[in-house]
């Protein structure tokens, strides 16, 4: 019998290869990364030095508290689990951008799910695939949403959080 990470690691290649053609087509006629003074290329989409309710999680110790937060009721938070090399999310994350800048009382969590450190705290939360949005209130789960659908996206967000 496989492990769960054993299987995680499989549903990861297969996703990668499904929408690695995609990624490298946009990336490569969007952006040249080798001309910009990105200190993260995973974090493009959502530089944003002084916004506060917006946090890139980059290691299993900053997930662990953001999600001890967000089940213990302290903070309302969205959890968004995305991939650099992942079409569809690139899609819904000027979305993602806007909203966590119109209800700046919930904490928004990018979790890249290629971070090194991250494939355990990615099971706890049961993600298998991206993009996976999962919103906390009152240190509940609320509602979840996988892949990308901007109205329903829009929708949980002013239900739960106006």
């Amino acid at each position: 019998m496989k492990s769960s990470s054993s299987n995680w690691s499989n549903f990861h290649e297969i996703a990668r290869n499904s929408f690695l053609a995609a990624s490298t087509v946009y990336l490569t006629n969007e952006f040249n990364f080798s001309n910009t003074s990105l200190p993260d290329r995973r974090s493009f989409c959502f530089v944003s030095a002084n916004r506060s309710s917006f946090v890139v999680l980059k290691s299993e110790e900053e997930f662990n508290n953001a999600l001890s937060k967000a089940r213990d009721g302290s903070v309302s938070s969205v959890f968004y689990f995305t991939a650099a090399w992942c079409g569809p999310c690139r899609l819904i994350s000027p979305v993602i951008l806007e909203l966590s800048k119109k209800y700046p009382h919930v904490t928004t969590y990018k979790v890249d799910i290629d971070e090194r450190g991250l494939s355990n705290a990615i099971g706890k939360l049961n993600v298998a695939a991206v993009p996976t949005l999962q919103f906390f209130k009152g240190g509940v789960k609320k509602a979840e949403i996988v892949g990308v659908d901007v109205v329903k996206l829009r929708s949980v967000m002013e239900y739960l959080y106006k």
